[in-house]
């Protein structure tokens, strides 16, 4: 066969090379058709974003539960007796805080709601207070010249009204997403291992070995993670309890509540909880403002140079600005959950750099 024959009989078996060139409308409608489908899924995945959101919430619990499952396994418990143990944990510390905790909660804020009148007229009868009301306070006397004019704005109180009313819708979305996410944490817990197991057969046989080596290491460390800042959080907490208590400041139990969920973001949490505190203990007195400002500021080098290095020593660490960027990019997004969510997904993603992106280039 001669070259011309053999370069005739090539273009005759080539597939036609431009669909857009030869056929253009059938291009455009299947073109259309694929914008339409894609803008489908998102359409629908923005209408079950709550619940979306709910399953990675459960399912970043349950990896943070799975370290207690290992260290009952460590001592000498099988895997089924110690995921049972872990559950029944789980559920005895949910309900036994909705116990205790929820009514004194409760109670101390509808006591904060009756006593606030009382309070401002306190706070008003203070004598840096009457200075700065009276243009003599030097910078006290700004913030209060800025503050009541703020007060007198009409939009302000309208603001206000619409912050409370989101405030409520979310109050209330947020009590039926947490109900949801704890059934379907302890789902997840007991089906751990066959769940994981199920996500492991989509995958070649080829690469199933190293995909499954570097799943359970991610996992572990980023268990290890959410399990570490909930300790984190927990003892400020309660050093935060202690110092309000100390301080004179009424309703340290709601405040030092909201301040074990608020410092389960880190870097930002502690900072938010710290200024809020003194604001509050302001209304107490100055002196107490101090004291707190001041014992809140030594604990945060304490938490930062001792605790975390502890308590994170077998986590994977996460630089400073990742955690701010997450905080802030998962708070735009989805509020106080999705900035809860988003410090574990980064961690996530610098252990896939790490373990899996590093190693392939440093091998090429």
């Amino acid at each position: 066969m001669s070259n011309l024959q053999r370069i005739r009989r090539e273009k005759a078996d080539r597939p036609s090379t431009s669909l857009i060139a030869n056929k253009p409308f059938q291009w455009a409608f299947v073109a259309t058709l694929g914008v339409l489908v894609a803008l489908a899924l998102a359409w629908a995945a923005s209408s079950i974003s709550s619940v979306i959101f709910s399953v990675f919430a459960a399912v970043f619990v349950t990896l943070g539960l799975d370290p207690l499952v290992r260290w009952f396994q460590k001592h000498g418990m099988p895997r089924g007796a110690a995921i049972v143990t872990v559950i029944i944990l789980f559920v005895v510390v949910i309900v036994g805080l909705l116990w205790l905790v929820l009514p004194l909660v409760i109670g101390q804020a509808v006591q904060f709601a009756k006593d606030a009148p009382q309070m401002l007229a306190d706070l008003q009868s203070q004598q840096w207070f009457i200075d700065a009301s009276n243009g003599s306070g030097g910078v006290l006397s700004t913030v209060y010249s800025w503050i009541t004019g703020l007060i007198a704005d009409p939009k302000f109180w309208t603001t206000v009204g619409g912050g409370a009313l989101s405030f409520g819708i979310a109050l209330a979305s947020g009590i039926s997403s947490g109900i949801f996410i704890f059934i379907l944490t302890i789902y997840f817990t007991a089906t751990l291992d066959f769940s994981k197991r199920a996500v492991y057969s989509l995958v070649a046989a080829s690469h199933r070995d190293s995909v499954v080596d570097y799943a359970e290491r991610i996992m572990q460390n980023v268990g290890r993670y959410l399990s570490g800042m909930v300790v984190l959080a927990f003892c400020n907490a309660v050093f935060s309890f202690i110092i309000l208590l100390i301080a004179q400041v009424p309703f340290a139990l709601v405040i030092a509540t909201a301040a074990f969920f608020i410092t389960l973001i880190p870097l930002i949490g502690t900072v938010l909880t710290t200024a809020v505190m003194s604001v509050l203990a302001l209304f107490v007195s100055p002196l107490s403002a101090v004291v707190v400002l001041v014992a809140m500021l030594i604990y945060m080098q304490v938490e930062a140079y001792i605790l975390t290095p502890k308590v994170m020593s077998k986590a994977v660490q996460v630089p400073g600005s990742i955690v701010l960027i997450a905080a802030l990019a998962g708070g735009t997004l989805a509020g106080l959950p999705g900035a809860l969510v988003a410090i574990p997904v980064a961690a996530g993603i610098l252990l896939i750099i790490k373990e899996v992106v590093v190693p392939r280039k440093a091998r090429s």
